[in-house]
């Protein structure tokens, strides 16, 4: 067979960036290779403009207002020829970090000056070390693929499922625990309850915070004191990370802790296990026929049956979220451990946030997409109901229980006597009313028995959905 290794343009290893690239395409932006670079220089660029502007390092001179708008557009035009470039240096320089401050080097002259430049290209990278700058990039990259993409994504579809929730709020459904019928309830609420969850965990991940730091090679600012001891470095790092807009770490070794990452991955993580949830629990509905998938857009069911139209948009989300929660409980775990002051399990392991996130994000749009082709049946859940009346034993025992207690004669051992009318076997609607008719309960409560449906057994259901909104 030939290669397909060396097709031009190159094939995708992954799924994520090959048949499904549309649905993620948008965390290139800020969790791809380029991206990373991307984030390195600009967090190069604002170095460089903030020790000049504060001061740190005295007889530097403040950059114009035109110098530093060149260089801030030195990230902002990021493109294509420049990761080629970058490719280049780094081949020479076998250090990715080191790389970008040649490249930034490349173009001070331009920008400042020859005989400037002399000078303050020294100022590039000063008194850092490699994590400086990443750790930055990461929090900077993590902060706008969260915002900017993932939480909008994830907002959107909780609102599509909210809406469910309250068109189907007065939808009667028999419940099922255990697998068993169970006390009914409404389809609405059920979907409310996952809504619920769901939006828990997003302002959990909303309120996230993203640390930084820049301090040196073991976080003491060793070199800063001793080349310029005069300034306050603390104040310079602290004031630096925070205009980057992010919190500032003042204790760390070499790295920053990434404990805020694994608290983030954990919050997104249980968010995903909610929505697997939701999946699976759609998926027996619809394998129930408590909803039909719309027919009619063109879809190919199954190769060989004619009438099916397999869910497979919550089948595939069920299989991505269980790869996105794969990798984000090893980036947790990982990424908060570290020996002694530095090692490199971090950098490697860093590189998979953006496959992460892709997976989640991808499951998100597969739910969302399914939830759209659904249509409720509710003649199907009525069907399910009217075959189940022993599920009324729960609410005449416990109405039995309440007489016994307030002195009502003859209301004794309920539950026993239900649980021989009921369990193990179907009951009908004549019986049951035989069997109200025969308790000596109260006139009013005998009636509101003999009217009770397993269709209008849903308590508060209906009301409880309005909580979405609270």
């Amino acid at each position: 067979m030939r290669s397909l290794a060396d097709s031009t343009p190159p094939i995708a290893l992954g799924a994520l960036d090959g048949r499904y690239r549309a649905a993620v395409a948008p965390l290139v932006d800020h969790l791809s290779e380029a991206a990373l670079n991307r984030q390195r220089v600009n967090v190069e660029v604002e170095w460089l403009i903030h020790l000049t502007t504060a001061g740190a390092v005295p007889g530097v001179r403040t950059l114009t207002d035109a110098e530093t708008a060149a260089l801030r557009d030195i990230p902002a035009q990021f493109d294509t020829a420049d990761v080629a470039e970058l490719a280049d240096i780094e081949r020479e320089t076998v250090h990715d970090v080191k790389a970008v401050e040649y490249y930034l080097k490349r173009r001070l002259p331009q920008i400042v000056g020859a005989d400037d430049a002399v000078g303050l290209s020294e100022l590039v990278h000063f008194g850092c070390t490699s994590e400086d700058i990443n750790n930055l990039s990461y929090a900077l990259m993590v902060q706008g693929a969260t915002r900017q993409v993932w939480l909008p994504r994830a907002k959107a579809l909780v609102d599509q499922i909210a809406a469910m929730a309250k068109e189907l709020a007065d939808v009667p459904l028999l419940a099922h625990t255990h697998g068993q019928p169970a006390t009914p309830t409404t389809m609405g609420k059920e979907l409310a309850v996952l809504a619920h969850r769901l939006r828990r965990q997003l302002r959990r991940i909303e309120g996230a915070e993203y640390l930084g730091k820049i301090n040196g090679a073991t976080g003491t600012y060793g070199a800063h004191v001793e080349a310029v001891p005069d300034t306050d470095w603390i104040e310079t790092s602290r004031t630096f990370v925070e205009s980057l807009g992010l919190q500032w770490n003042p204790l760390t070794t070499q790295i920053e802790s990434h404990d805020w990452q694994a608290e983030l991955y954990s919050d997104i993580a249980r968010f995903n296990a909610i929505l697997h949830n939701l999946a699976t629990d759609v998926w027996t509905y619809i394998s129930m026929g408590y909803f039909a998938q719309s027919r009619g857009q063109g879809t190919v069911g199954s190769s060989t049956m004619p009438h099916k139209v397999n869910p497979i948009r919550f089948e595939n989300a069920e299989a991505n979220l269980e790869v996105s929660n794969g990798l984000l409980d090893v980036l947790g775990r990982t990424l908060v451990t570290s020996r002694l002051q530095r090692d490199l399990t971090d950098s490697s392991m860093q590189r998979n946030i953006g496959t992460a996130y892709g997976h989640s994000l991808l499951a998100i749009d597969n739910v969302g997409r399914g939830l759209s082709g659904l249509d409720a049946v509710p003649a199907a859940m009525a069907a399910d109901l009217d075959a189940n009346w022993e599920v009324l034993g729960e609410p005449i025992q416990s109405a039995m229980r309440a007489l016994g207690a307030q002195g009502v004669p003859g209301m004794e051992q309920p539950y026993e006597r239900l649980k021989e009318l009921t369990r193990g076997r179907r009951i009908t609607e004549a019986d049951l009313r035989d069997f109200v008719k025969g308790l000596g309960l109260p006139a009013e409560v005998e009636e509101r028995f003999l009217a009770l449906t397993p269709a209008t057994y849903v308590g508060l259901a209906p009301q409880l959905v309005r909580y979405l909104d609270a």
